[in-house]
């Protein structure tokens, strides 16, 4: 059963990551990231997907096609991806733990979600979770110049909250988040919800 280890002291907000944090969706994005890879003939191995957590879709693209030599239309396939992901969003199911933490705050301190994924994906997972009306800001890859791992986007779910960034506590499941929140200076709880595995250099 997962828990999570909750820092003490007294925080004035609270941001989520979705994919992985909030809802237990990394198998259905890895799903549509093999069929859009195999598309082009090529395999996606597990361990790297779950490595490449957090990164926006094209860049995984880009990184796929660096790292092996293939010749994937970036925006082609990454689109692709995303659109094989959105058939399957209905089949999301909350990461418990963290839902019930979500509703146990709710009505008493502002919260966000700092996501790196597209943000009608995004919408559309926490309607299928049943919360999305709850979140008083839902920051996406579309709304800042730099993703995480830069602090861009939790900086801008605190600045829309009206918080400052070092009142905040986020909850992420990927090292890249924990990376892009430390960066904000905010405080992180680690969701380890899937497979935990290296990033690759």
């Amino acid at each position: 059963m997962l828990t999570l280890d909750i820092p003490p002291g007294e925080f004035a907000a609270y941001i989520f990551d979705c994919d992985g944090t909030l809802a237990d969706t990394m198998p259905l994005h890895y799903r549509a990231w093999v069929q859009a890879v195999r598309a082009h003939g090529h395999d996606f191995p597990e361990n790297l997907f779950y490595s490449l957590g957090g990164v926006p879709a094209p860049d995984v693209v880009e990184y796929l096609n660096t790292r092996f030599g293939w010749s994937m239309p970036v925006e082609e396939t990454a689109a692709e991806k995303e659109k094989l992901f959105e058939a399957l969003i209905p089949q999301s199911k909350p990461i418990v733990p963290v839902v019930d933490f979500l509703r146990s705050v709710l009505g008493k301190y502002p919260v966000a979600v700092a996501s790196g994924g597209l943000k009608p994906l995004v919408v559309g997972t926490l309607e299928a979770l049943g919360i999305h009306a709850h979140f008083a800001a839902i920051v996406t890859y579309e709304d800042v110049v730099h993703p995480k791992p830069a602090p861009d986007t939790y900086l801008e779910a605190a600045r829309r909250m009206g918080v400052e960034p070092a009142r905040c506590l986020v909850f992420e499941d990927t090292p890249l988040g924990v990376q892009a929140a430390t960066a904000a200076g905010m405080q992180c709880v680690l969701v380890a919800s899937g497979p935990v595995v290296e990033r690759p250099r």
